[in-house]
């Protein structure tokens, strides 16, 4: 009776002093935040978080996704002391997750899935220490790992058929909020939403994060209703039909040019491969669009404003245009091969860049920004790792060749939008776009080792009875040559 009594006192006395820790820490939290509401309300969100952690990694990793996309505005607010914020606080838990599946089960983490992503961070890392401005160059550096992050967890959480299927109703789950609420800034817009001044960003911190995470949604819709929704009931593929008409018109208002052509090459790619009656959708689809002006004013901007002069007012692909060739002027022949180090280029933009206006201008170009931060190294590296990735992403063609080769597709179009964009700072993109990647090329590489595995056993029989179908396509989706 004593013992029990000892016990229960124990344990009294742990409740006490948790709870007493809990509120001293709650106390200490509002005054370093110093008293923001959006920090405070975020607390409990935090709390969740950890008990999550230690409960569900998977399911707390599936819950950062699903909220992610609806995020940006709100963990905007919750930055205090130097920046750092809640959203800081669920990158970082991200990468804590990535190393805890890793030690958990390393043989989880084949050397293809890390010579993938190696040599890049390899670079970037050096590239920190000799950087203009570390604390930014640690925090670029940070943003990347936390991509290969997602990128390592698909391999643990998408094993099979059925787990990648999940992965993709997460993704397209996810666009919930940030379309609702994309529909009530169109609603509730003073003035015309087809004017050229109006670019719909919705829950994103700019309309070409929205216009690149639209194309990734519609396409999973598209991949969906040409797989494994091809014989659901009528009221299903109404509603996904419904859902990604919606987000194409969403995408519309973007005024993003580079995500639209992207959007194009998607069904264009599925018409040559697959049903060719999709191109004569296509060259109609152009045409209803040039009826809606901002369409027509913002693809028309392209043909004026392309000289420099004192008074000249430039387009934006002309803007860009001068921008990198005056960087890339200005760059010294000896920092070629290891460049100026993360985030540099944002550092001397307002020296060589002559409409710089004092602001510290990104290089909208992945392209121009890697190679002036990190030079021919960094440029080889990240080659490397496309090249590995589209070999990788290929070991699954024999068993689903549409969904290769929407892939592959996507993996094209991620560097085409590299090619005018900041791609490395749309954080919220990169992790849906990765981790759809990361799965895409777990389903190959098992798809890959369960041939090898099958090819030991007679023709025809397999006594290996693999639960990783990476979602078969049907035989309408035979090349019809």
């Amino acid at each position: 009776m004593n013992s029990m009594n000892a016990k229960a006192l124990v344990a009294g006395l742990a409740v006490l002093m948790t709870g007493l820790l809990a509120g001293l820490g709650a106390v200490g939290f509002v005054d370093m935040v110093e008293g923001k509401l959006a920090l405070i309300s975020a607390l409990p969100f935090v709390l969740t978080m950890g008990m999550l952690l230690l409960l569900d990694k998977r399911k707390l990793f599936f819950l950062i996704l699903l909220f992610r996309a609806s995020g940006d505005l709100v963990l905007e607010t919750t930055r205090f002391g130097g920046g750092m914020g809640v959203g800081g606080l669920i990158n970082a838990l991200v990468i804590l997750l990535a190393l805890m599946f890793i030690f958990e089960r390393p043989a989880g983490l084949s050397k293809r899935a890390m010579s993938i992503w190696g040599p890049v961070l390899a670079v970037a890392f050096a590239a920190i220490f000799y950087s203009p401005e570390f604390k930014d160059a640690v925090r670029v550096f940070l943003a990347l790992v936390s991509y290969m992050a997602v990128f390592i967890i698909a391999f643990y959480v998408v094993r099979s058929k059925d787990e990648f299927e999940s992965a993709i109703t997460i993704i397209l789950l996810s666009s919930l909020v940030p379309v609702v609420y994309a529909l009530f800034v169109v609603a509730t817009h003073n003035g015309s939403i087809f004017s050229e001044s109006f670019r719909l960003r919705g829950t994103f911190s700019h309309p070409n994060i929205l216009a690149f995470y639209l194309v990734i949604n519609v396409s999973l819709i598209f991949y969906r209703l040409k797989t494994t929704f091809v014989n659901a009931a009528q009221y299903k593929r109404a509603a996904l039909w419904f859902w990604m008409v919606l987000m194409l018109g969403l995408l519309l208002l973007t005024q993003t040019r580079s995500a639209w052509a992207a959007m194009f090459v998607i069904f264009a790619v599925y018409g040559v491969f697959f049903q060719q009656r999709y191109l004569l959708y296509l060259v109609a689809a152009p045409l209803v669009a040039l009826l809606v002006p901002s369409v027509r004013d913002r693809l028309l901007d392209l043909g004026q404003g392309n000289e420099v002069g004192r008074y000249a007012e430039l387009n934006s692909f002309a803007w860009r245009q001068l921008l990198w060739k005056t960087a890339l002027d200005w760059m010294a022949i000896s920092k070629s091969a290891f460049g100026y180090g993360l985030n540099a280029f944002k550092h001397y933009s307002p020296i060589f860049f002559p409409l710089a206006g004092g602001t510290n201008w990104g290089a909208h170009s992945t392209y121009v920004q890697w190679y002036f931060e990190t030079g021919a190294v960094g440029v080889l590296a990240s080659a490397w790792m496309y090249v590995r990735l589209f070999f990788t992403l290929m070991l699954g063609i024999k068993e689903n060749r549409l969904g290769t080769i929407i892939v592959i597709t996507l993996l094209i179009e991620y560097l085409f939008f590299a090619f005018s964009d900041n791609m490395l700072d749309y954080l919220a993109f990169n992790w849906y776009y990765w981790f759809f990647i990361g799965a895409a090329c777990s389903m190959a590489m098992r798809s890959r080792a369960a041939q090898a595995l099958t090819k030991e056993y007679e023709p025809g029989w397999s006594q290996y009875e693999p639960d990783h179908n990476f979602l078969k396509s049907n035989r309408r989706h035979e090349p019809r040559f």
